[in-house]
């Protein structure tokens, strides 16, 4: 951890020990403010949760919005009609690289670290194993989008900064970091009784010990499937564990069986959907959808043929295609992209409520994974390929709640690749950093010829990864220099992550 993060960790701190100052009974605590321990884990846990997620889905403020700036247009979900230079043509602005790693690292990793201090400690008055271990499942699931953006990444000593001085942690390589997930999630997973002390404050699952060991276990499908072109038979021990075994490592069983984060009304407290804060609350138009989506799922005409699209987007207000759904391209000059304001369609209002979902895995993605597994022959004793490829799009339309065209497998003989991919990114939609990781490790969707007008950066490439903030290049640098090295390239946008072969 860096001087800024620990400064800015313990700003988080003193703003929830401001949080506590009105409970009944603080004065029990009789402790040292300036010490984390007396903050109890029901305070630090939810902010880290909350933190997290709204990093992963849009967060409240400017170029801190790695999904909506960064995942959203680079798979062509969306699209910019103003500030394009803000992600849409494949150039993240260096305060976006910078407060996504230290967003990630001082307003939840060390908050769950905390949490974990105080309950696995058999001395400490919050003493709770299961709080344990839902902090360690959530710190682990944090640390897998870090290491899908970044490649090597502080791990193993990345947050001992805040008690024994590390303020230059040394970095772990991704295969390392994705060992370490695996093994962590599970020893986490199977440590969760369903009898013991209850979660309190738990704003993700309510305290729902099954949904815990249920995010834990596809979490490591997802890990798993991810890396099986580089580490096969790991992946296959892994597939054959879970599966095998559903008493042990029990996993979705259906659509709303799956994990999401239920945020609250804006009025109520701050867990609110953050695309609503953006888009409705704050009045953020920047963002169209794109014409990539759209001829994916209309027929040309601006008429949705695929019935998912009337959630995803809205008609267009204006233009040879007002009251139907027409795209916006990615990667136009500004002045090119804001003719597209209101003759393309805008993001739909069953994402931008207040107390919309936020998926984190789905039920529709567990059986994507399953497909391609199936496929590949890293899971060979379950159903066909074709069945968990028809579950998981059945689900995706259940998800979004449209009925699924009874003609929609019509012609689908056999499984491949770019077919799962493809169905697996219209059931991503809005979940843009996801999405981002397949298309790097697959390649899939095959993205169009870009417009003639676009002025895409990076060689025309999208991103393979973030660079590293420059704060790290500052107080850190022999250990960056050593995680660059790990990641076999130079420090850009170019370099590939370890888990494409």
């Amino acid at each position: 951890m860096t001087f800024s993060s620990l400064f800015r960790h313990t700003l988080l701190f003193c703003l929830a020990i401001g949080l506590l100052a009105c409970d009944a009974g603080f004065e029990d605590l009789n402790a040292n403010p300036n010490e984390p321990e007396a903050v109890p884990p029901s305070t630090v846990f939810p902010l880290a949760v909350r933190e997290a997620v709204d990093r992963i889905h849009g967060h409240r403020t400017r170029l801190q919005r790695l999904n909506l700036d960064g995942g959203m247009l680079w798979m062509q979900y969306f699209a910019r009609n103003q500030y394009v230079n803000e992600g849409d043509t494949y150039n993240p602005d260096a305060s976006l690289r910078g407060n996504t790693w230290d967003g990630f690292y001082t307003e939840s990793l060390i908050n769950l670290n905390t949490t974990i201090s105080l309950t696995s400690n058999p001395e400490s008055p919050f003493f709770n194993e299961n709080y344990t271990a839902v902090a360690t499942i959530m710190r682990e699931y944090i640390f897998s989008v870090l290491t899908d953006t970044y490649g090597a990444i502080p791990y193993t000593s990345a947050l001992t900064g805040s008690t024994e001085g590390n303020l230059a942690p040394a970095y772990t390589s991704q295969e390392d970091v994705y060992a370490g997930m695996l093994t962590t999630l599970k020893e986490a997973s199977l440590a969760l009784d369903p009898s013991g002390d209850p979660i309190l404050k738990d704003i993700l699952f309510d305290g729902d010990v099954i949904k815990w060991k249920k995010f834990a276990n596809v979490l490591r499908l997802r890990l798993a499937n991810r890396q099986a072109a580089v580490k096969p038979a790991e992946s296959r021990a892994i597939f054959a564990e879970i599966m095998g075994d559903p008493a042990t490592y029990p996993i979705f069983t259906g659509t709303a069986d799956a994990s999401f984060f239920n945020p609250t009304t804006r009025q109520n407290d701050e867990n609110n959907n953050t695309w609503h804060e953006v888009m409705v609350f704050d009045s953020r138009e920047d963002w169209s959808i794109s014409t990539t989506l759209v001829a994916a799922m209309t027929d040309g005409e601006g008429n949705a043929t695929d019935p998912r699209l009337t959630r995803f987007a809205t008609p267009a207000q204006a233009g040879d295609f007002a009251g139907k759904y027409a795209g916006a391209p990615n990667g136009l000059p500004e002045g090119d992209a804001v003719a597209y304001f209101t003759t393309a369609s805008r993001p739909g209002s069953f994402f931008t409520g207040e107390t919309t979902p936020v998926p984190l895995i789905t039920f529709a993605e567990m059986n994507f994974i399953l497909a391609e597994a199936t496929m590949d022959g890293d899971y060979t004793a379950g159903e066909d390929a074709m069945t968990y490829l028809e579950r998981a799009i059945a689900s995706s339309f259940e998800q979004f709640e449209v009925d699924m065209p009874e003609d929609y497998m019509l012609g689908r003989s056999a499984v491949d690749m770019e077919m799962i991919i493809e169905e697996k990114w219209k059931a991503l939609f809005s979940q843009g950093i996801e999405a981002w990781t397949e298309y790097r490790r697959t390649g899939f969707p095959v993205l169009p010829a870009p417009d003639p007008r676009a002025v895409f950066e990076n060689e025309g490439q999208v991103p393979t990864r973030l660079q590293y903030p420059e704060s790290e290049y500052s107080l850190n640098l022999a250990n960056v220099k050593e995680g660059v090295g790990m990641n076999g390239g130079p420090d850009n946008k170019l370099t590939t992550l370890w888990w494409v072969e």
